[in-house]
């Protein structure tokens, strides 16, 4: 398997005639570029979680996700380039025909069981796995958790943070996002573009991930651009995908980055951010996501 390339890393600045007109930078850290599959984010919320792992000298690896989850594929491909087993905790039942991620997990070598949406929401671990529990260590859905945070505050490690004065990033788990308050400084402000429409606010999760002096930090959570929940999409979505790549040569995916670069954009139009604000927009990977849409939908 290719190993992950974190000299590939970039800081891709965006030259767009709308950041002119309001005299607001855009740059763009492309952790998309560390791995095809384990890629963006994925593998900075999943790193002490393996660590700890090993530190407790488990075997198998077990974590929760969608049949299309960025976080299953990439904890599959972790485990078999960090000598663990995998098992995915699947939701819903075992559709005939399984999607592009699931096949490529189980050549990674992760065995998936399929659980019903209410135990899966309860996170209840299947009977036929409960006996064996000593050799497991378990990872929450999108490594949400301490470990994964304190990975995410690796992020911006690769690029001069003290050059922007907004980070913002794709808000699922909020685990990515905490990684980022606590790494952030104390003039800049960061912004999760939540992509779940929900009637519990991603915060609280946040704030459980938060220190009481990092709640102090600047943040906040726009709502707005969830684009009619998880995993959903509209035209108006798809056209500023392809229009942003012909712009900018950057790929983006329809659940997370998508969505947060639509609303940046749009957050900038609207005059959101300050004249000479310099915005660090956060590329968390998850392209294989893209494989699910209909062929030709995008251009790239």
């Amino acid at each position: 398997m290719q190993p992950l390339l974190f000299e590939a890393i970039s800081v891709d600045e965006v030259d767009l005639p709308l950041l002119k007109e309001k005299n607001v930078r855009l740059s763009v850290l492309r952790l998309d570029k560390i791995h095809p599959i384990i890629s963006g984010n994925k593998w900075f919320k999943l790193k002490y979680h393996l660590i700890k792992a090993r530190d407790e000298k488990k075997e198998n690896i077990i974590t929760f996700g969608g049949a299309y989850s960025n976080h299953i594929i990439a904890t599959a491909a972790a485990g078999k380039l960090s000598g663990f087993k995998t098992t995915g905790i699947i939701r819903g039942e075992r559709p005939k025909t399984l999607s592009h991620t699931l096949l490529q997990a189980m050549e990674f070598g992760m065995e998936l069981i399929f659980v019903g949406r209410e135990d899966y929401r309860k996170k209840k671990i299947p009977a036929a796995i409960i006996g064996d529990h000593h050799s497991f260590y378990f990872i929450n859905e999108g490594g949400y958790g301490p470990e994964g945070a304190r990975g995410a505050t690796e992020i911006l490690e690769y690029c001069e943070k003290e050059n922007y004065s907004h980070i913002a990033c794709a808000l699922g788990t909020s685990t990515m996002m905490a990684g980022l308050v606590k790494a952030s400084l104390p003039y800049q402000e960061v912004i999760g573009i939540s992509v779940i429409k929900s009637k519990i606010t991603p915060g609280n999760d946040l704030h459980d991930l938060l220190s009481a002096q990092e709640q102090l930090k600047k943040y906040r959570i726009n709502e707005t651009y969830f684009f009619e929940g998880y995993a959903r999409y509209t035209p108006d979505l798809m056209n500023f995908m392809n229009g942003f790549y012909r712009d900018t040569s950057i790929p983006t995916d329809f659940v997370y980055t998508g969505k947060l670069f639509f609303a940046i954009t749009d957050m900038i139009k609207n005059n959101e951010f300050p004249s000479e604000s310099h915005v660090l927009g956060i590329h968390s990977g998850g392209l294989q996501g893209n494989l699910s849409l209909p062929p030709g939908t995008l251009i790239f």
